[in-house]
């Protein structure tokens, strides 16, 4: 253990071992990437013709797409971020935190080849931003302190008299002409729709 802390970087011999980890996780992300960008292009070729039938088929068909969409970024960026591992390790600086300088142990890179700080530095960063999100949200003026105010309140029967009474709408004389045309008897047209020539 007191040789980890000395060393400035892994042996070639574990970078090996690394790059074959790594390596067959990149074979698996990829394989799973292509899944991924295959169902997207079946339900988009599917789901086309039917698109905006029904809104909630529409709905269906959207939270798919979303959540696939999704989960290929996701794997675009782990796709991403093994590749830089591969680079780091080309390097000969994968395994090195990159805020402390010090060697990630082992066992963390085995269980998520992609990082580059160690769990402690990781673990403070998590907590200085928790900290500042805290103390963020309690300096500013208008957030108060939540409180619960429970209390019954009693309907009581209404009472016909006491309510106000809504005006009646009616035309005004101007608007009378709007919706009766005095030119237009009922006399003057037939079932088919023509005038009568009186």
């Amino acid at each position: 253990m007191a040789e980890e802390h000395v060393r400035s970087r892994y042996s070639d011999k574990e970078l090996e071992e690394f790059r074959a980890i790594i390596e067959d996780r990149l074979e698996k992300a990829k394989i799973q990437l292509e899944n991924i960008q295959q169902q997207i292009y079946e339900i988009t070729e599917n789901g086309g013709d039917e698109h905006g039938g029904d809104w909630v088929d529409d709905s269906g068909f959207n939270t798919d797409m979303e959540l696939l969409n999704t989960m290929a970024i996701r794997q675009r960026k782990y796709t991403q971020d093994l590749d830089n591992a591969l680079v780091r390790i080309r390097n000969k600086t994968y395994g090195i935190c990159v805020i402390s300088g010090k060697l990630i142990p082992i066992e963390r890179l085995r269980a998520v080849p992609t990082t580059t700080k160690s769990l402690t530095v990781k673990t403070e960063e998590q907590a200085k931003a928790q900290a500042k999100k805290k103390h963020r949200v309690n300096k500013l003026p208008y957030v108060k302190k939540r409180e619960v105010i429970s209390k019954i309140v009693k309907k009581t029967p209404l009472d016909p008299s006491k309510v106000k009474k809504q005006p009646k709408i009616t035309l005004d004389d101007d608007d009378d002409e709007d919706y009766f045309d005095d030119d237009l008897e009922v006399d003057e047209i037939d079932s088919s729709g023509e005038e009568d020539d009186d």
